[in-house]
């Protein structure tokens, strides 16, 4: 089976359409599918459910999706460098559910792993575990309760709250090298969430920055084996934006 594809429209030709479930790999702006989400916005798909950590920058990653409107509803765990994420959210434009970011992580290893449900003390014993909190914001301004966590469960004397894993039509993900059969090796914080999201969607496709031959992976550092991963693609330009840059005074008062 031929994984390689030689551009992002051409991975994800016949794979994406309107109203489908994507996770989205990366963390802030480090390792996320730059030339994906440039290619989802070009072929114009719409009402879209972005499962991400994060919800990009105005005008970068995500944040190019949310400018033209294709995003209807956000899983996220930080959503606060992207203004216009702020503006629709705030307007009743947006759907948005905020989960805790390692829950977040493990509901999408879950769900790789086929396991539908599990526990964690996370938010157990307050408002959430007992659906006396939001947690999902629609577009009309109202709010629903996630009915699946009102159920609780004891352990060695400590409260824990059942979490729905999740699962997407499709995930895009970007690594560092990949070979033909689609075995990945990530870099540094691009580790954080690729490869739970790789292993979440149903169809996934993956950007690397290196295209190797088979065999030069060591495949004691591979972290996505290759069955995971149906499509595959090298993607050129990255730009690899800082989210925030914080400096310090120089010695002698200088910026």
């Amino acid at each position: 089976m031929n994984k390689i594809f030689p551009s992002a429209a051409a991975a994800l030709a016949g794979v994406v359409h309107d109203g489908q479930l994507l996770a989205v790999g990366g963390f802030g702006l480090c390792g996320i599918p730059e030339a994906l989400i440039e290619a989802l916005r070009d072929s114009r798909v719409k009402d879209l459910t972005v499962i991400s950590n994060n919800a990009g920058v105005d005008g970068f990653g995500l944040g190019m999706l949310l400018e033209t409107r294709q995003i209807k509803r956000m899983i996220s765990s930080y959503v606060g460098e992207n203004k216009e994420f702020e503006r629709q959210y705030l307007a009743g434009e947006l759907e948005v559910e905020l989960t805790p970011q390692g829950t977040l992580a493990e509901r999408l290893r879950a769900g790789g792993a086929g396991v539908p449900a599990f526990y964690t003390p996370t938010g157990a014993g307050t408002e959430i575990s007992e659906g006396g909190l939001p947690v999902r914001y629609a577009a009309d301004g109202s709010v629903a309760l996630l009915s699946a966590k009102e159920e609780t469960r004891e352990f060695d004397g400590r409260l824990y709250v059942l979490e729905p894993a999740i699962t997407g039509d499709y995930a895009i993900v970007k690594a560092w090298k990949g070979d033909r059969f689609g075995n990945l090796v990530y870099r540094h914080t691009a580790m954080n969430f690729n490869p739970m999201m790789a292993t979440a969607g149903r169809v996934t496709v993956a950007e690397v920055e290196q295209l190797v031959e088979v065999g030069t992976l060591d495949p004691d550092h591979v972290h996505t084996p290759g069955i995971y991963v149906h499509r595959i693609f090298q993607g050129t330009r990255f730009e690899k934006r800082i989210e925030r840059k914080t400096t310090r005074a120089a010695a002698g008062g200088a910026a």
